[in-house]
């Protein structure tokens, strides 16, 4: 099998074609393989390689097919997981994540792990230990984050779907920034074990970044599930995610909003991106009704976002340093800023900002009560130019000052914590909504820019709708095919 011909088929596909003894798993890892000697010294998507010699007896509904693994969350026994930080690149993990033995037990044949920012904290995949993570579409551009590296290669065609997760939209981001399906669980769906048992209190869920439908459905019914050791047992669907594919979704009445108060004005090409998708709804019969204001509070939203992101990075710093002894040194400033700003938050303001998840959630489901589904861009703007957030050099040296007197802290009472909330999340302000209030949504890519760059739509859910979500994904897939757009590399 050669490149060309391994393009053509999705994950679901290559496994087909490997059941049916058309092509061993070998031959598809070699694919694979060559295809990332190719391309993955310009985009610098795979970070680490995973020894991988696929047997003839593999079993599972994805056997053979080849896969990669996000370096945050998902670990791989007997290599480090760097979560994109100097402070554990070296440091091995002792077993496998849930997810990745779910992987694993369905046959993927995991050979590589994909790059992220340190954390995953960033919507840009740009750390200092791996170095930045390049759009196939256009190598200037961000893929996203934090599953950038993900999202990277299975845009550039390594593998039809990689691992991904999503604690503010790190599944949905780069999905949209590739011109990928990124589908993010609601709360509990998928597994987080055995070392945790839910990251953010149940914000972040695991998933997978893919060309198709088809492919994150079939996967979702892989990983979903609880285990011994999780929080609880999560409510399964009646039938398979995969049988959803060819169900019509019925007559939907959708919910639009473009504007947000994080971006009130976003770009041109996330208008037309909205635009374009509320044509092909209407087109397939469904009802859309632009919103006059937000069904939520989305500044004090993000707000509250931030400040448990920042106090559970604080945590992530601490519990790097007590498992490797690293210093200060061995993290970035813009990480060792936020895990300040998160030291200096008290508990009682973070269990205030937690408990107003509830706030939120319940203006969710009063939304929800008169339609079916949100609709929003998934972005506020085509995807950002590498190095694009990187702080001026006399902010640097500031930083730099606060961080070695530890006065840092006395940020906390200034306006850098609405500044950040604009610069980092005014291009990617609607995302986070979903994880806080533990609903499902997907992005879905129906819009590339005039320059080229994909930008994609989202879609939000009541509770359990993935079902739905998928139904209607694979409807638009059908009605505006996306899978065979080829970045040209």
């Amino acid at each position: 099998m050669d490149f060309d011909e391994y393009r053509e088929h999705d994950a679901t596909g290559l496994a087909q074609l490997v059941a049916s003894g058309q092509v061993s798993a070998a031959e598809l890892l070699t694919v694979a393989r060559e295809r990332a000697a190719a391309v993955n010294p310009r985009l610098n998507a795979i970070v680490r390689d995973v020894p991988a010699t696929p047997s003839d007896d593999l079993t599972g509904p994805f056997a053979g097919v080849p896969f990669l693994i996000k370096d945050l969350g998902q670990d791989y026994a007997g290599l480090p997981t760097s979560n994109g930080s100097r402070s554990l690149r070296s440091f091995p993990v002792a077993e496998h994540s849930t997810v990745v033995r779910r992987w694993l037990d369905a046959g993927l044949v995991i050979f590589g792990k994909t790059n992220l920012p340190e954390f995953g904290a960033k919507a840009i995949s740009e750390s200092e230990v791996w170095g930045p993570a390049r759009n196939p579409w256009n190598l200037d551009h961000t893929p996203g984050g934090s599953s950038g590296g993900s999202a990277a290669a299975v845009a550039a065609g390594i593998v039809p779907c990689a691992g991904a997760n999503d604690g503010g939209g790190s599944t949905r981001i780069p999905a949209a920034c590739c011109g990928l399906v990124g589908l993010k669980p609601g709360r509990g769906l998928t597994p987080f074990g055995p070392g945790t048992a839910e990251m953010m209190h149940g914000a972040a869920v695991q998933g997978v970044v893919s060309r198709t439908v088809r492919d994150t459905a079939a996967m979702l019914d892989v990983i979903c599930g609880g285990e011994p050791y999780g929080p609880y047992s999560p409510a399964m669907p009646g039938a398979s995610y995969a049988s959803c594919v060819n169900e019509e979704p019925g007559t939907l009445r959708i919910g639009v909003r473009v504007p947000s108060a994080i971006n009130p004005d976003p770009h041109p090409e996330a208008r037309a991106a909205v635009d374009g998708a509320i044509k092909v709804l209407t087109s397939l019969g469904h009802e859309v009704e632009e919103l006059p204001e937000a069904p939520f509070d989305d500044a004090a939203l993000a707000h509250d976002f931030l400040l448990t992101w920042f106090v559970n990075l604080a945590w992530k710093v601490g519990d790097a340093q007590r498992q490797t002894g690293a210093p200060d040194i061995a993290f970035e400033r813009d990480t060792l800023l936020m895990a300040a700003l998160g030291r200096a938050t008290s508990s009682v303001d973070y269990v205030d900002a937690v408990q107003r998840r509830h706030e939120h959630t319940r203006r969710l489901s009063t939304f929800f009560e008169s339609y079916d589904l949100l609709l929003t861009p998934s972005l506020a703007t085509p995807p950002p130019k590498i190095g694009a957030f990187e702080l001026p050099v006399n902010l640097q040296r500031a930083t730099d000052v606060l961080l070695k007197t530890r006065t840092a802290r006395f940020l906390r009472g200034t306006r850098i914590v609405d500044d950040m909330i604009r610069d980092n999340l005014g291009w990617v302000p609607y995302t986070q909504l979903a994880n806080l209030t533990g609903r499902p949504a997907i992005s879905v890519p129906l819009h590339w820019t005039a320059d080229g760059l994909p930008l994609g739509v989202q879609f939000v859910a009541p509770l359990a709708g993935e079902s739905l979500l998928i139904k209607l994904a694979a409807q638009l897939e059908q009605a505006q095919p996306w899978g065979d757009r080829v970045a040209p590399l």
